[in-house]
């Protein structure tokens, strides 16, 4: 498995080698002990979710209060996703700054984002299906999350699907509602470096 770090700091990007053959194709989508080498400490799974989403669907920016924060293992099975990844720590010399990674059934590549950091992801066709390995159970008191089409931010969100076709966004009724990155710093719901 190859491993690069990220722009931001705290988060990597998982490219597994891949054995094919007529039968189909085997991998190792997740190895702990490379997983602790690269982040310096041992990943402890408390929860694994997933997600199936229409083309368009914009999920996030979603994040956890720290502590004790959520780090998150995240690939996408079924289909394709931009997933991006949010600095939204204060004090970080890339704050507001964020990276992103195209997921999909083809490269079968992960991503791994650190406690402290925004995620959410685009999809780019419908039944995309992804899964989240993460480090602490879901809180919905401790949950909150950035509006993922914050003009400060400018995320480059796709505007064209896997298939060619145009995207149209499609946000949950709370990531629409939520606050602009300037707007959640300024309540005080950022964690902090």
């Amino acid at each position: 498995m190859r491993v690069r770090p990220l722009t931001i700091d705290g988060a990597w990007e998982f490219t597994p080698v891949q054995h094919g053959d007529d039968r189909g194709v085997f991998l190792e989508a997740f190895k702990a002990d490379l997983l602790a080498e690269t982040i310096g400490h041992r990943f402890d799974l408390a929860q694994v979710n997933t997600s199936v989403s229409a083309a368009g669907v914009l999920r996030g920016i979603h994040f956890a209060d720290v502590p004790p924060g959520q780090a998150k293992y995240v690939t996408c099975t079924v289909g394709a996703i931009l997933d991006v990844i949010v600095d939204i720590r204060v004090g970080s010399p890339t704050f507001g700054q964020w990276d992103a990674v195209l997921l999909d059934d083809g490269d079968r590549k992960a991503v791994y984002l650190s406690e402290g950091l925004g995620h959410g992801f685009c999809s780019l066709q419908d039944g995309s299906t992804v899964t989240y390995l993460c480090s602490t159970g879901y809180d919905p008191t401790a949950e909150h999350g950035v509006n993922p089409l914050d003009a400060d931010l400018a995320i480059d969100w796709p505007r064209v699907g896997r298939d060619g076709g145009p995207l149209e966004y499609e946000l949950s009724a709370k990531d629409t509602a939520a606050p602009s990155l300037a707007q959640a710093r300024a309540d005080g719901l950022l964690p902090g470096v």
